[in-house]
């Protein structure tokens, strides 16, 4: 092999296309942009979706379900195969020694899964922790301390269907209770030429003549 052998891989190196040099290069006249048109003019580019204006594909589908790409919180995992392989017994396993080992790379929390089995006892710091690998840190004789609370789901109130809405008051039946309220308070005077019934009775006793 000498230097003025060595050649590029065929097809690797083609020559520049020109345009514009005549018809019998042909690519002369409309330097192969066909004629008029959109795509025929200086400058002209449009994206890979557009399709002319009218609504696009994307556009013309229906959105279902959700994402929660802007509210989710991304993990890194570590394995308790991977802190029985590069922790030693009695050791503390805590976020940045996880990191010096190389378990984890990022700026994102650090959780700890069940995957594995662990035999060592240690004391594990992490932002969040699986159930199984508690159980199997716990297990094993170590402990685990988790630097974040796990997330709860918000559970709505059961509301019972069955109990019956009281209608929200409207102007007339407040005017017509407040009426009801005004005629209970308001009690009728006794009139000054009538008597108490007790009285008449025992002024009636009094003048009858006596029977002989």
């Amino acid at each position: 092999m000498r230097l003025h052998t060595l050649k590029p891989n065929p097809g690797a190196k083609t020559r520049r296309k020109r345009v514009g040099r005549g018809p019998g290069s042909g690519r002369g006249k409309t330097s192969t942009r066909g004629h008029k048109g959109q795509k025929s003019r200086a400058g002209s580019s449009t994206r890979a979706t557009f399709e002319g204006g009218q609504i696009p594909y994307i556009r013309r589908l229906p959105k279902r379900g959700f994402s929660n790409v802007r509210t989710r919180v991304a993990y890194l995992p570590v394995n308790l195969s991977d802190l029985e392989k590069h922790f030693e017994e009695g050791a503390t396993v805590d976020v940045e020694a996880i990191k010096a080992a190389g378990l984890a790379n990022g700026h994102d929390p650090v959780k700890v899964l069940a995957k594995g089995k662990l035999e060592k006892k240690l004391s594990v710091t992490a932002h969040q922790f699986s159930a199984s690998a508690r159980a199997a840190i716990e297990a094993a004789g170590g402990s685990w301390t988790a630097l974040s609370a796990p997330p709860v789901a918000d559970v709505p109130e059961k509301s019972d269907s069955k109990k019956k809405k009281t209608p929200a008051p409207t102007k007339e039946t407040e005017k017509a209770e407040g009426a009801s309220t005004e005629d209970d308070s308001k009690e009728p005077a006794p009139k000054e030429d009538e008597a108490p019934a007790s009285d008449q009775d025992t002024d009636a006793t009094d003048e009858a003549p006596a029977e002989e």
